[in-house]
């Protein structure tokens, strides 16, 4: 027994001298000898240059300036006679570096466990840098590598769309390796949507060195991808010439193509992005925190704004979607309505009323009762799900970080939100684009185009991207052509007959021009108020939004302009000016000509989209409004499943879609037909080409 103890020992002994020799000897053989190539081979990583930006002529808007950077040899005593020697020779060579800084920069990043040098000056021209050059490269203790800085010849023109780039952080260098070698990212705009394209992918090169790290041999070397450009649908002439009839104001301009490509967009006030690349100072900083107009807000997509009356085409159409709605039936309008028993005056923007409203005048005029009711006999659930298909309250998914999503209320929102049930009244207010709806520019663009042309579109500032070009991603939506037609010649009237709210600048055009306005309150007014105060006799922050979106031309839409002035008022007032010199400056520059003609193939479908599809539309019930028709104020409908006839149900009336589609088109032939006004058109383009050539074709 005793012999099995000293044997069993022994082999137990013997086994873990064994296994621990081949752990050392085999398995952690490559472990080793990567170990030992760290000894005589090293690797440096070469980076990347950035991609420059351009507009679509090719003008620069992102670029790279050449120059250099300056690091230190780590592990100098801090407050050692060798450290602030170098420091001192530093900023004797270039009298604009601060000792201070640079010593504070160096002791950072200064440890035991740092062998790298220490970056203490991001960037010193090139023409500053050749004088110098051939003394600081001899001191052993200065290293001084290629650098490029990132400059934006036009600065605040184009701050909010292309962005800037600056010194990444810590989280950014843990998310991207390269963004962790360069040290540098896009932190706003284009420049960090397209971020790892513009950024390219780093290099590097593998060589032998001695025991004293002389290079002696380049074993392995791969080139950087650099230099991924991107050009933009931008046109600079045009964006600057619009930022110059904005510079006095706050709010947005943008000028879309009907494929979704934007040409323009501007975000007023505006910073410049310049100040951002090397480092911003608290003092410039501090300014634009302290700025009431907030100009480092992109409001293209961060601003939120209700639409104001820009929303009841939407309204018309969710109204028109519904079997509980009659969007073909006219509303009297004699100023106000109650609900149910309230005495509560929902009040028209015209005091005494618009008489017998149908949907074509309710566009013309504003008219709000008409909406008022027409929101009621569906109710918000359906209004809201509708809005939402057509594009307001959701992102637009353009090129842009940040996106906000806006709101478009329901039931569901509210309860979620305030733990409130939904009144009567909101739906009301919501109907005419005021409580708690908001939108942004960008989306109302979007939505504008729809209404144009039936497609939903994604904006893009992109035309191509390292090259390749960026296809126009565009959905069409079914609607009734009728209704669309009816919704078409309301804003074809806004802009070119008496009556409409924005004929007084737009009537003389060289191009026919469609479009609606919209003022949205920033303050509630009193139930007791009749006569309401005039906009400009109101401090300037308590004034409305003034709003005004429009398409051209009106027989064949080709570009969207939307625009938006913070406090301006009434839109028609306010932005018909701006809209006006923009048309008449696109016309001069032969934008509305053959060749700016949007071709076919550059429309990308690729889906039908049904505003209805997998929602019950019917869960919208019928309200008591005081007025109403009693024969449509029951609580429970029947709704029949569509015939063969296509037979559907209409205010519990049978109604067949040929039928319906007859009582359409008769409202739509509100004093003119849409066959009328394009009858028209030629001959009216013929009698202002010849001003517009005056005022602009010298430009």
């Amino acid at each position: 027994m005793k012999y099995k103890i000293i044997f069993l020992l022994f082999f137990i002994v013997w086994g873990i001298m064994i296994v621990r020799l081949y752990q050392i000897s085999i398995k952690t053989g490559y472990y080793y000898t990567e170990l030992a190539k760290e000894n005589i081979e090293r690797k440096q990583y070469l980076k990347p240059i950035r991609g420059e930006i351009v507009d679509t002529n090719g003008r620069l808007l992102a670029m790279n300036r050449i120059g250099f950077s300056i690091s230190i040899r780590p592990h100098l005593k801090r407050d050692g006679k060798r450290l602030n020697d170098v420091v001192d020779n530093l900023v004797k060579t270039f009298k604009d570096l601060n000792k201070t800084i640079m010593l504070k920069v160096y002791k950072k990043y200064s440890s035991a466990y740092n062998h790298k040098y220490i970056k203490v000056v991001d960037f010193v021209r090139y023409k500053d840098m050749m004088e110098a050059y051939p003394i600081l490269s001899l001191d052993e203790d200065i290293k001084i590598e290629a650098e490029t800085k990132r400059y934006y010849p036009y600065g605040k023109y184009m701050a909010h769309i292309v962005g800037y780039t600056g010194r990444s952080n810590k989280k950014e260098n843990n998310l991207d390796p390269v963004v962790a070698e360069v040290g540098v990212t896009g932190k706003t705009g284009l420049e960090r949507y397209y971020n790892k394209t513009l950024q390219g992918q780093l290099g590097y090169t593998i060589t032998k060195v001695t025991a004293t790290n002389r290079e002696i041999e380049l074993l392995e070397y791969e080139k950087p991808t650099e230099n991924q450009s991107l050009k933009l649908n931008i046109d600079m002439n045009m964006q600057m010439m619009i930022s110059q009839k904005m510079k006095d104001m706050a709010g947005v301009v943008i000028v879309m193509k009907t494929n979704g490509e934007i040409l323009a967009a501007v975000s007023t006030p505006t910073y410049d992005p310049n100040m951002f690349v090397g480092g911003i100072s608290m003092k410039d900083w501090k300014v634009l925190q302290n700025d009431p107009e907030h100009p480092f807000t992109n409001r293209l997509i961060q601003g939120t704004y209700p639409p104001g009356s820009t929303i009841k085409m939407g309204v018309a159409i969710a109204n028109s979607l519904s079997p509980r709605g009659n969007i073909a039936g006219t509303e009297k309008c004699r100023g106000w309505i109650t609900i149910g028993k309230s005495r509560h005056k929902f009040r028209c923007w015209k005091k005494h009323g618009h008489g017998s409203v149908s949907l074509r005048k309710a566009i013309r005029e504003s008219c709000d009762v008409f909406f008022y009711n027409k929101s009621l006999e569906i109710g918000i659930n359906a209004m809201s799900r509708v809005l939402k298909s057509l594009g307001l309250g959701v992102k637009t998914g353009v090129d842009l970080p940040r996106e906000f999503r806006g709101i478009i209320p329901d039931k569901a929102w509210k309860r979620k939100r305030f733990k409130q049930q939904w009144y009567m009244g909101e739906t009301v207010i919501a109907s005419i684009g005021q409580g708690y709806d908001s939108v942004t520019p960008m989306q109302l663009a979007r939505y504008t185009n729809l209404l144009a042309t039936g497609n939903l579109v994604t904006p893009h500032f992109a035309k191509t991207i390292n090259g390749i070009e960026v296809k126009p991603e565009v959905k069409r939506m079914k609607l009734d052509p009728n209704v669309m037609n009816t919704i078409r010649a309301g804003m074809y009237d806004v802009c070119n007959t008496q009556h409409g709210t924005a004929f007084k600048h737009l009537k003389n055009l060289p191009i026919v021009v469609a479009g609606k306005t919209g003022t949205s309150q920033v303050v509630s007014i009193a139930q007791n108020v009749v006569n309401r105060v005039k906009e400009h006799d109101l401090e300037y922050w308590r004034r409305s939004h003034a709003l005004l979106t429009t398409y051209a031309p009106f027989d064949k839409p080709q570009y969207v302009v939307t625009t938006l002035v913070e406090h301006g008022g009434h839109g028609g007032g306010t932005n018909g000016p701006i809209v006006a010199d923009i048309y008449r400056w696109m016309y001069a520059k032969g934008y509305f000509n053959e060749n700016g003609n949007i071709r076919s193939d550059d429309y990308n479908i690729t889906s039908v989209i049904d505003p209805l599809s997998g929602y019950d539309i019917n869960e919208s019930k019928r309200l008591p409004v005081r007025r109403y028709r009693s024969h449509i104020a029951k609580k429970k409908r029947e709704r029949s499943k569509p015939k063969e006839e296509e037979v559907i149900i209409i205010n519990n009336k049978r109604v067949t879609k040929t039928s319906r589609s007859k009582s359409l088109k008769k409202s739509s032939d509100d004093g003119f037909s849409i066959s009328n006004i394009l009858k028209g058109l030629s001959s009216k383009r013929d009698e202002v080409v010849k001003k517009a050539h005056k005022i602009y074709i010298n430009d």
